[in-house]
């Protein structure tokens, strides 16, 4: 049996019962504080890192009596933000040592920035990060926690897009807790992408429920995509870039022509994307975005919710764009007037559907916005 100390996330009891997948109520807590040791915020990360601080106090709980299999949770859960346990020896409220062991960071792992709070943390990321812990968990077992800190920037990328599918309003005709049961929910491959399917009934329209059937998703998260407009020299600029998935389905055009685009970062809005994206894949900054449509390209088999602008801009200014590296974004550019556009469009030349949408929403709006930059 093992004793750990925990100072960042895992305070959060719903989070450590979700990693444990057992009740906090079985486990034996007490508050504990680890004297010479502080916890900061990771810059860039939701969530804190344990340092070595002369006169700082690090804040936390003492878990006693962890399993081993506890213990392999943990390890699976933290090991993927390259943690690793050492020894150490905590105060509880009695005034008494007791000894336990901390997930550090590897030397160097992370840059830290101000004083790491709980209660910041758990109304801000709370949320998210029980949705993104609970599709990690499920490949424990199944991946190592290698593979899975690899995916951990898209994995928290669904946890949003999750999050913000159940705030919008339903349909104020179905219950959802009564017109669709699930009976199994299997999480099948993870990678950026992930796939995840069901057996479930749903309520008919004659008010019987369905037969059980499977059903699958590639879960892609939330994205942006923005179609930059010059309505002063009415011109707009296209992207073009190689799409695995048109190659994977045996297209022999996967080379596509498409309007900027980018999946949504947790804590970013879908116009803070639009304008981030316009400027890395384009070298184009956006003055005004203008709504055109949001909602799901292909509901049937792709779990992902677009928002579509028009980006007004100005293309005589174009910077580098290009995409991120990083990232293995190849891209590159062309500025096509709004009469080449839409032949193109009559034409079908266009395979991205995003594009056309966007198009089509100019043809009818062209005419204001131009007016309205005049």
């Amino acid at each position: 049996m093992a004793d750990l100390f925990f100072f960042g996330t895992l305070r959060h009891v719903p989070l450590l019962e979700l990693v444990l997948g057992r009740s906090g109520d079985a486990l034996n807590v007490l508050p504990a504080k680890l004297p010479g040791h502080g916890v900061y915020q990771v810059s860039g990360q939701p969530f804190p890192a344990i340092e070595e601080r002369q006169g700082a106090t690090a804040d936390g709980v003492l878990v006693q009596n962890l399993s081993p299999a506890d213990l392999d949770a943990l390890n699976f859960y933290e090991g993927g933000f390259g943690y690793a346990l050492k020894p150490v020896s905590v105060q509880l409220e009695d005034g008494s040592a007791a000894g336990a062991e901390v997930y550090f960071p590897e030397p160097g792992l992370w840059q830290t920035a101000e004083p790491w709070d709980l209660n910041a943390w758990a109304d801000k990321w709370g949320a998210l990060s029980l949705r993104a812990a609970e599709e990690v968990m499920a490949y424990h077992g199944r991946m190592t926690a290698e593979d899975v800190a690899r995916c951990f920037p898209s994995v928290r990328r669904r946890a949003a897009a999750w999050l913000a599918g159940q705030a919008r309003p339903g349909d104020g005709v179905h219950d959802l807790s009564k017109d669709v049961i699930v009976h199994s929910h299997n999480r099948a491959h993870l990678n950026f992408f992930a796939m995840e399917e069901m057996d479930l009934q749903f309520r008919r329209f004659d008010g019987s429920m369905s037969p059980v059937m499977n059903r699958s998703a590639a879960m892609a998260g939330h994205a942006s995509v923005v179609l930059p407009y010059d309505s002063v020299r009415d011109q707009v600029l296209l992207v073009e870039q190689f799409r695995a998935p048109p190659f994977i389905m045996g297209d022999a055009h996967p080379w596509m022509w498409e309007p900027v685009a980018g999946v949504i970062d947790p804590g970013e809005t879908a116009e803070e994307t639009a304008r981030r994206e316009a400027v890395e894949e384009a070298g184009v900054t956006i003055q005004r975005l203008e709504t055109v449509a949001r909602g799901y390209p292909s509901s049937g088999a792709l779990a992902e919710y677009i928002h579509i602008f028009i980006g007004i801009t100005d293309l005589s200014d174009v910077g580098i764009g290009g995409g991120v590296a990083g990232e293995g974004e190849d891209i590159r550019s062309c500025i096509l007037s709004y009469d080449e556009l839409m032949a193109g469009i009559d034409a079908q030349t266009y395979q991205d559907m995003p594009l056309v949408t966007a198009a089509l929403w100019l043809s009818r709006h062209r005419e204001r916005i131009r007016k309205d930059s005049s």
